[in-house]
């Protein structure tokens, strides 16, 4: 085969022609791996081949050894393992050659071709004298610019794709000097200059020990903080992107450079090109997020506060503040326009935000006088910058500090909404929003919102939901904050009843309007519609909540009616379809939990009927939003629910084993513990295949893990419903559950995730047995019996691992006391045996634990003397 043909036919307009080619190198994959991959490094590696051929021979060799599917990545990495390493050394060799390449293309495939070599075979301490032959490149007389430039790029991506244990630290040291000589002014060519800065950049997670070194970090930070002056915009921009890197990675050691970097940074914001000033700023903004972290994590301890938290942020307020302020003033003409915009203007904004969240109350007097300069002058640059800096600061000062200059300046803010500039009312839109957010507590001490305002805040966001569609978004944003601030104080929302028939109809007609084609506004609508429906006052508002969900139901049925021509259409109906289901949801949940529930039970048939229109649509958006809002009705019509389980079954099986959107899958076992609660008994003739599917998905590699907690569960769920009739699962469900148990020994207690997922997986298996426990509990508990053991086990072991949270605590301890009292006396020699249940209640109840765990410890406690007593 003449490969070069072939990967030139694969490009060829002609679709046969490319149809023949393409399955030509499908063909030879399959049939010859190792020679097909050869092949492909000789054509890359080949400088007399059509640019065409190298390019996508790269791109073949590339993707042949990495994919972002794990489970395909996997694959590849096994297929290239059993290559015969004399073919592995050819097609190495063949790569490195081709960073010498006169292409530019072919040396940057090259560079990323290797690091994939490099993430397969370093950890496997393979290809040991790869790092070594690349730095030879960078030191041999006669390198040529684009050898160097290719190299350093190559070196950069080694170190993105291996992990710094992968590396010695003698090679670190010689790729740390390499890089920074390649960064250095007496390199004449700026494409090698770049290249070096950015494999810095790579390189930084890997300098741990360089960085701990003054000697070597003095010289690392005088070379960045050099290139951030250079004359070619790209590589101070490449700097600035180090120094941000540096703030995130290296914190603790930075306190000697912040002179220099402040000094840099204002004079990039300042003057340089918006590229650059976007990163100066985001090191500042690196800062602030390393030090409310450090907040965050010695929050109330005595000890750590002052060990590593330098304060850099506070110290810096006087120049940093105002060198922030005027970035606001460097607005686009339409940028309230884009909602991905992103400039120097947001950017200084967002700094602002994070600031005001690391210090407090001290960012105010500095804002504030800007703020007032320019809220009022005629040009709108000045009244929307004077704007956004308000709105910028509401989160991290006290109430204290920010409700008096709140209350004084409100109406002003109410009145801007008439503003003649768009920008200037969407920030203040925006900035309504995050008051009502972050300071309107109806039950405080100082509450923003009172009866002789409140007239007035609604007449304006009503009227203003009809302005532009981007104002009219951030509008419906502000309702629902203010709306979401009685959800806490029900009783207070009274207030808002005489408001609710103007509100809803002002949120349908915004959802309604046909000016605008972003979908946000029309999501912003129903979400503030949802809010409203959550806190609104059913004993005063009933009437007018059933007449929304008739209203509701009526836009959802003519959804079926929309002409679908495209695969865009298909999807706006989809996602109409989600919104309207999930405002059924909130009514739905908002009736049945109060004496109104009568209206859902007048309408369930047509809810029902409606909601297996929408399944039968097909879209995963629709069946989450729809399965949820079948969950809450099933809660709201209880044992009449089983009258659509024959309908409903097929959809929620489809749910169950959806392993591709997890998501989905993940609703639907939450819908089974629904109907489990409503159905009780009445789901028996269901669970055999509801069971069937479940064990299947705790089998299955492919599903999501996350999905596999709820499932445990959703067991404890099933159990209780059909009480001693759960026996013949136990063979099945108690291997799973052991086995799951015996997993989390294997879980990387570094990895915050992981410590995270094994305290959701420790719940549902406690949920599990405790529900399980209570479902046999009776003539059948024996059964239990040869379970005991390993349950106590498994909650010992719970118990001394100190990563457990407060919700595992408490499913542990509900467990030790349904364990007594489902076995009664049965158990007395188990508790007797494994006394660790002693301290572990005392533990509990004497422990400054929520009361909710007090009280089950005790609960438990008394179950478990009963039984040992007895």
């Amino acid at each position: 085969m003449d490969i070069t043909q072939v990967l030139l036919a694969a490009q060829s307009p002609d679709a046969n022609l490319r149809t023949v080619a393409e399955d030509n190198l499908t063909q030879f994959q399959e049939q010859n791996l190792p020679n097909f991959l050869l092949s492909l490094s000789i054509e890359l590696s080949n400088d007399e081949k059509p640019p065409e051929s190298r390019r996508l021979a790269g791109i073949i060799l590339k993707n042949s050894l990495d994919a972002k599917d794990s489970a395909k990545k996997e694959i590849l990495t096994q297929q290239w393992v059993s290559v015969d390493p004399s073919v592995k050394l050819k097609i190495k060799e063949s790569l490195l050659v081709t960073l010498g390449s006169s292409v530019h293309d072919a040396r940057h495939t090259s560079s990323q071709v290797i690091a994939k070599v490099a993430s397969i075979e370093i950890p496997r301490r393979e290809w040991q004298d790869l790092v070594a032959k690349l730095l030879g490149n960078m030191t041999s007389p006669g390198a040529s610019a684009p050898l160097k430039q290719a190299t350093l790029e190559a070196l950069g991506y080694v170190c993105e794709e291996i992990s710094p244990q992968d590396m010695e630290q003698d090679q670190v040291n010689a790729v740390l000097t390499a890089v920074v000589q390649g960064m250095n002014q007496t390199e004449l060519s700026p494409e090698v200059r770049l290249a070096a800065v950015k494999a810095l950049y790579n390189a930084l997670d890997f300098a741990e020990s360089n960085f701990a070194n003054e000697m070597e970090r003095n010289y690392i930070m005088k070379v960045v903080c050099e290139t951030a002056v250079s004359k070619e915009v790209e590589i101070r921009q490449a700097a600035f992107e180090c120094l941000v890197a540096i703030a995130s990675t290296y914190y603790s050691h930075l306190g000697p450079y912040m002179q220099t970097i402040f000094n840099l940074t204002a004079n990039a914001v300042k003057g340089d090109e918006e590229p650059v000033a976007l990163q100066a700023v985001e090191f500042w903004s690196a800062i602030c997020d390393e030090e409310i972290a450090l907040q965050d994590e010695y929050e109330g301890s005595e000890d750590g506060n002052s060990t590593v938290h330098f304060r850099f942020i506070e110290k810096a307020l006087p120049s940093l503040v105002p060198m922030l302020l005027e970035t606001l003033l460097k607005q686009e003409e339409d940028q309230d326009q884009d909602d991905n915009v992103w400039n120097i203007s947001m950017s200084g904004g967002t700094c602002l935000g994070l600031i005001s969240r690391t210090v407090g109350d001290a960012v105010v007097p500095l804002v504030m006088p800007f703020v007032e300069a320019n809220i009022t002058k005629p040009d709108w640059h000045c009244r929307e910058a004077a704007t956004f800096a308000f709105g910028s600061i509401l989160e991290g000062p006290s109430v204290e500090k920010l409700a008096p200059l709140v209350q004084a300046g409100l109406d002003f803010l109410l009145n801007s909404m008439n503003d003649a500039n768009s920008q200037v009312k969407d920030t203040t839109a925006w900035t309504l929003g995050r008051v009502f957010e972050l300071l309107h507590s109806p039950a405080g001490a100082n509450p923003i919102i009172n009866n002789s305002n409140l007239p007035h805040i609604m007449s304006v966001l009503l009227e203003s939901s009809k302005d532009a569609p981007n104002v009219a978004e951030k509008v419906c944003g502000a309702i629902y904050f203010l709306a979401q601030g009685y959800e806490d104080a029900e009783s207070m929302s009274s207030v808002l009843t005489p408001y609710l028939p103007n509100i809803i109809a002002t949120l349908l007609s915004a959802a309604d309007r046909a000016d605008t084609t972003h979908f946000r506004l029309r999501a912003s609508a129903y979400e503030a519609l949802n809010e409203i429906v959550r806190v609104s006052n059913i004993p005063e508002t009933s009437g007018i909540i059933g007449q929304l969900l008739q209203e509701i139901m009526r836009r959802l049925n003519l959804t079926f009616d929309l002409h679908i021509l495209s695969s865009g259409d298909k999807e706006k109906q989809s996602d109409l379809q989600a919104l309207l289901c999930g405002v059924l949801q909130v009514i739905i949940q908002k009736l049945s939990s109060t004496d109104a529930k009568s209206i859902i039970s007048q309408t369930a048939d047509q809810l029902m009927m409606l909601f297996l229109r929408v399944f039968a649509c097909h879209n995963s958006t629709v069946h989450e939003e729809a399965m949820l809002a079948i969950g809450a009705l099933a809660y709201a019509t209880g044992p009449d629910f089983v009258k659509y389980m024959p309908n409903f079954f097929t959809y929620l099986e489809a749910g169950l084993q959806n392993y591709e959107e997890y998501q989905v899958c993940s609703i639907s076992v939450g819908v089974v513990g629904d109907i489990c609660r409503a159905l009780e008994d009445k789901i028996l003739p269901f669970c055999d295949r509801i069971m069937t599917v479940l064990l299947k998905d705790l089998s299955s590699s492919m599903l999501n893990r996350s999905v596999k907690p709820p499932i445990f569960s959703c067991f404890g769920d099933i159990a209780l419903a059909i009480g001693e009739n759960f026996e013949k699962y136990l063979p099945y469900a108690m291997p799973m559950l052991q086995g799951a148990a015996g997993l989390l020994g294997t879980l990387d207690q570094s990895d915050d995730d992981m410590v995270d997922y094994g305290n959701q997986l420790r719940r549902g298996i406690f949920e599990a047995y405790s529900g399980i426990l209570q479902g046999i509990k009776g003539p059948k508990a024996q059964l239990m019996i040869p379970y005991a053991t390993h349950l106590l086990q498994f909650t010992e072991a719970v118990f001394k691992d100190r990563s457990r949270d407060d919700s595992v605590t408490k499913a542990a301890v509900a467990v030790l006391g349904d364990l007594a009292d489902t076995l009664g006396q049965s158990s007395k020699d188990l508790f007797k045996t494994h006394l660790f249940h002693v301290e572990f209640l005392r533990e509990c109840q004497a422990q400054e634990l929520d009361d909710e765990v007090r009280a089950t410890a005790q609960w438990a406690q008394g179950m478990i003397n009963q039984a040992v007593v007895s």
